[in-house]
């Protein structure tokens, strides 16, 4: 047995203890262990990793701009621990012979533990993609989505997929509602996504709650959250919707899909998220080339890196006083790895022994060129972060103190 000490995050609050580790999983929690290897880290906190439900590491396809080493790699750096990819990659993964393609190509090249999810496209044979951990839906159309826009396909995909029992995850802007226009700025941007475009989409989805494990993906605007609360639908938000806005002077590179609103939204949905409002944090890290962003505005493309921040900067926030522990750690780990059945996001004996180490005394600043993604920029240039000083993948200590000592622990997790 492997032994992790310090202060653990145990039953709502910081206790200094023990975790006993055996194959993987957390056999033992107590004041005092003993084992083969001890990793002290004395008054440092020792959390449950973060699970990312909503990245696009790019790979198959266009993996100038990451590919699932880098992606996966920043995601360790950044206190991530498990990913869910989304099915927009080239060719997208829309079949049962994408699925295993994709499978193939980024078996044995990750870092952190990692799920697959399926898109949905009108004519995708649902019962062919068992092997998915979940599926995607875009209601709008974004970077390389396949759309589903028919009321008689979505009726069935929701159906068919309510059978399996595995969430479906939306991309929720109805794509009528989106205007074609030409774009200079970031209020452009946000004009031609109107937050009539995601209300309406979320409307179109309540009558499948019932029957159809929902996930609403990124919200961007408070109206959003009045409409899904109690709905019995999961939903996200992500660190860029509530920490940046159209009035800040980020052009091109704050362009993003559903797009930032104005500063009453942000500050809305990051009251309500410190509230425990929100389901879940989901990065939804979506990077580019720096190239494709320094294009004119409305030729460049959207999406933001953020797996690396994300878990990070709102650490920064719980150390400020701005946000409760326990909120945070529901949002980031407990709740994604419940949402998608994954047996992570807590520090409880039966648990993967994920464990990300933290010293609140190391607050850094956010350096784009020090990260690890391949695309080598981030939105939230000059942000605070608490970074992890250690990272456990299962057990085994995959970083420390910025140096990687295991060769790429992460695997598929189970699906149902």
């Amino acid at each position: 047995m492997d032994v992790v000490e310090g202060r653990l995050f145990l039953e709502g609050r910081l206790q200094k203890a023990c975790v006993g580790i055996e194959e993987g999983r957390i056999v033992k929690v107590k004041k005092v262990l003993r084992g083969e290897e001890h990793h002290d880290f004395g008054e440092m906190l020792v959390l449950p990793g973060a699970v990312d439900p909503h990245v696009h590491f790019r790979d198959p396809g266009q993996t100038h701009k990451e590919d699932f080493s880098s992606g996966s790699l920043s995601a360790l750096f950044g206190g991530v621990t498990c990913v869910l990819d989304m099915p927009n990659t080239l060719p997208p993964v829309i079949d049962a012979q994408t699925l295993e393609e994709k499978r193939l190509v980024v078996a044995g090249r990750s870092w952190v533990d990692y799920g697959l999810f399926a898109g949905l496209a009108p004519r995708t044979k649902i019962e062919s993609m068992s092997a998915c951990h979940a599926f995607k839906v875009f209601l709008g159309s974004s970077t390389h989505s396949v759309l589903l826009q028919g009321d008689d396909e979505l009726k069935r995909v929701m159906r068919e997929v309510g059978a399996t029992g595995k969430v479906v995850s939306v991309h929720a802007e109805e794509e009528r509602l989106l205007r074609r226009m030409d774009e200079h700025s970031l209020r452009d941007h946000e004009e031609s996504r109107p937050r009539e475009a995601e209300l309406e989409a979320i409307k179109r989805l309540l009558p499948f709650r019932g029957t159809t494990r929902i996930n609403v993906c990124h919200i961007s605007c408070l109206e959003s959250l009045s409409l899904l609360r109690g709905s019995g639908m999961t939903f996200e938000t992500t660190p860029h919707h509530m920490l940046l806005d159209s009035s800040m002077d980020l052009g091109a590179w704050g362009k993003v899909n559903p797009p930032l609103r104005r500063r009453a939204d942000r500050e809305a949905l990051l009251a309500a998220f410190c509230r425990g409002e929100v389901t879940m944090l989901a990065t939804d890290h979506a990077p580019h080339a720096p190239e494709e962003k320094e294009r004119g505005f409305g030729e460049a493309p959207s999406g933001v890196p953020g797996v690396e921040t994300g878990f990070s900067m709102m650490l920064a926030l719980v150390k400020r006083g701005h946000l409760s522990l326990d909120v945070l750690l529901q949002a980031a780990c407990a709740a994604p790895a419940r949402t998608f059945g994954l047996n992570k996001g807590e520090i409880a004996v039966g648990r993967e022994a994920d464990l990300v180490v933290v010293d609140p005394r190391e607050m850094r600043t956010v350096k784009g060129r020090e990260l690890h993604s391949r695309c080598g920029w981030t939105p939230f240039e000059g942000r605070e972060a608490l970074f992890p000083r250690a990272v456990f993948v299962r057990g085994t200590l995959a970083m420390e103190e910025g140096s990687l000592v295991a060769e790429r622990p992460g695997r598929e997790v189970p699906h149902a």
